[in-house]
């Protein structure tokens, strides 16, 4: 069933339900007038007036939707010292004052009538089961089960049509009505005080009472607006740990750039799914704080790391398992007063035991946590990332299934894919906009130098990309015996630099094959192609990226080679038509003087194409390369001067 069809269903059954008592209540009413029997009419307008008074005195209880009035006392000793007409004649009074005397906001007519007819019944089945009660167990049992028919049946109708109207659980909102209960039980306690009273002083009794039940009523109304402060301090709480939560996930956002929306939908993914698993209202809270903050440990991590747009090596790796770890343990401090941290430790562990960092299995992992692991891969599998484009929905929906009893529980993933669909609707329905960015790329002008002065900087001696545990792993072997293939050089006495890239190409394909080759020059804030080759050239000659974006420009950026990266994450790539596109990327950073000068790429059509090899072998050639890519932009920086310095000149001849 849809939602729409769920929604429309209720709202059908929620105006068979209003519909219905209102008929049975006038019907009800109707026969109380065609029954009418009074015997004693001062006793009537005794208990009328008292339950008329007693209808002024409400009470907003917790939890409890509409007010609650001391009237109830008096229906109860009405039915037990009444006929039913007259007990059905004072419930009718009692209820229309309710809903008119002193209100907010004053209910609709039908509102009125629903509510005198749920009243009305309620009188006749708490009548009923008194009569049978008398007649086979004590008096004491007997008012003990009036008091309790006339709880359900005056309450549970109500918050049925609460629950139909407003779709929520039917049970959860009547639950919330035991606070009334007490009013019900001294209900019965006055009516069997006044049916031990002599008949001659039963009509004054009433109204000696409402004395005293006005100071009951005083006393509860100021507890309960004490208990109303209390409640509204622990909301100005509630909203600080709210506002806590948005501060730690803007921070979670300041390192990796990509996660506000994501957070988002998670919430609202995981929060639904959380609901019909049938999970408590404090293991929700969990799940909803969990759900925004469960990457705050990725702060602990590299930024260089988060946003690499390829496979992370094994020591990257175990870097980037510490943040379950640490983000519990930033949590921890935050005393959260329902269980976020236990979420947040195990939201990498898997259900057949292979996650980390604990190692749990099955049901070991807490249920906040198991519902977060299924909606965050869902989400991150039909998102775009750093390292690939996203899925299609369904086609993300179907791998998490293929994962279900593996990584995933079983009846977890069977919750979302029943409403994966109408979630991911909402989610779009209800995008929020994300809050401003922090200004991170902004440049200060003012403080020159820190207190302990500047650090003298020094050429490097040697390419930063030494420290990939690849190039690392082969810098001590012994050099082949036939040397590398020389790069040629550019310069006015040698080759032209257009012609120096493209020889320096074929001899690296000689070397290493590829289906295209591109080399990048870093320009201000731009990592862009000046040299393509190769058959499939066309899918990159055009590429120009920001630094930090993409697969080159987060090369450029933090100056490390990528095995195997994605070329398709690269922004304004397209694969020609009709053609596979280029799968597996080997991109090194050209380092000259510490700086990076350019990058280097080499494309392959088939996926994961790369050997480490190969990287280590156009490592060597980096050097080179970089002095391509230099003596390539300097040429093109005296040509711009020579050409400014001819107009500058034709300018001045032109005035003379």
């Amino acid at each position: 069933m849809s939602q729409a069809q769920y929604q429309f269903t209720r709202r059908l059954l929620g105006q068979i339900h209003l519909s219905g008592f209102i008929g049975l209540g006038a019907a009800t009413l109707l026969w109380g007038a065609t029954n009418w029997s009074c015997s004693d009419p001062l006793r009537l307008v005794s208990f009328a007036l008292a339950t008329a008074l007693g209808s002024v005195l409400k009470l907003q209880l917790p939890g409890v939707r509409g007010m609650v009035s001391v009237s109830v006392l008096f229906i109860l000793v009405g039915i037990v010292n009444l006929s039913l007409p007259e007990a059905l004649l004072v419930g009718a009074l009692s209820m229309a004052v309710q809903c008119t005397w002193r209100t907010a906001a004053r209910p609709k007519l039908v509102q009125t009538a629903f509510n005198i007819s749920v009243l009305v019944l309620a009188v006749v089945i708490a009548a009923s089961v008194f009569d049978y009660s008398q007649r086979h167990f004590p008096e004491p049992v007997g008012l003990a089960l009036l008091a309790l028919a006339y709880f359900c049946a005056n309450t549970f109708p109500i918050a049925t049509i609460i629950g139909l109207t407003e779709g929520k659980r039917i049970f959860s909102v009547w639950s919330n009505y035991r606070w009334t209960l007490a009013y019900y039980a001294v209900g019965a306690s006055m009516a069997w005080v006044i049916g031990t009273l002599p008949r001659g002083i039963q009509w004054e009794f009433p109204i000696i009472c409402l004395p005293l039940v006005y100071l009951v009523h005083r006393s509860n109304r100021t507890h309960l607006t004490k208990m109303e402060q209390e409640g509204t301090h622990m909301q100005a709480m509630n909203r600080l740990h709210l506002r806590t939560i948005e501060a730690l996930a803007l921070a979670i956002d300041a390192k990796d750039h990509s996660t506000h929306d994501h957070l988002r939908r998670v919430q609202l993914y995981a929060v639904e799914i959380g609901k019909d698993l049938g999970l408590s209202q404090q293991e929700l809270d969990a799940l909803t704080a969990a759900a925004v903050l469960h990457d705050i440990g990725k702060l602990a991590v590299p930024e260089s790391i988060i946003s690499k747009p390829g496979k992370l090596t094994r020591s990257e790796f175990e870097k980037m398992k510490i943040h379950p770890v640490v983000g519990a343990e930033i949590l921890e401090r935050v005393e959260f007063p329902y269980p976020v941290v236990p979420i947040v430790r195990s939201h990498h562990e898997k259900w057949d035991g292979s996650g980390y960092p604990s190692g749990l299995r099955g049901e070991e992992i807490p249920i906040g946590a198991r519902i977060l692991a299924v909606v965050d891969c869902l989400d991150a599998l039909a998102s775009d990332r750093q390292y690939r484009r996203a899925l299609p929905l369904d086609e993300a929906m179907a791998r998490v299934v293929s994962e279900a009893g593996t990584e995933f529980d079983p009846k977890v993933v069977q919750a979302l894919q029943a409403r994966y669909r109408e979630l991911e609707a909402r989610a779009k329905a209800t995008q929020v906009l994300a809050p401003p960015p922090l200004s991170v790329d902004i440049k200060i002008t003012n403080g020159a130098a820190p207190a302990a002065g500047f650090e003298a900087e020094a050429p490097a001696e040697r390419s930063p990309t030494l420290r990939h545990p690849v190039a690392q792993a082969r810098a001590n072997r012994r050099k082949a015996e036939e040397s590398m293939p020389g790069m040629p050089a550019a310069g006015i006495c040698s080759l032209r630099w257009e012609e120096a890239l493209t020889i320096a190409s074929l001899r690296i394909r000689h070397l290493i094959s590829y289906d295209a080759i591109a080399l990048y020059a870093c320009q201000d804030d731009l990592v862009q192609v000046k040299f393509a080759g190769g058959e499939d050239r066309a899918e990159v000659e055009s590429l120009a990226v920001r630094q930090g974006e993409g697969l080159v420009g987060w090369v450029a950026e933090f100056g490390k080679p990528i095995l195997n990266g994605n070329p398709a994450v690269e922004p304004g790539y397209a694969k020609r038509d009709q053609s596979p596109g280029l799968a597996s990327a080997l991109a090194l950073p050209l380092v000259h003087a510490g700086r990076v000068a350019g990058v280097v790429a080499l494309y392959r059509r088939e996926r994961d194409a790369f050997a480490a090899d190969e990287l280590v072998v156009l490592l060597e050639l980096c050097p080179s390369l970089a002095s391509l890519i230099l003596n390539g932009n300097e040429q093109a920086n005296n040509l711009l001067e020579m050409a400014t310095a001819i107009r500058s000149d034709a300018t001045s001849v032109v005035s003379k």
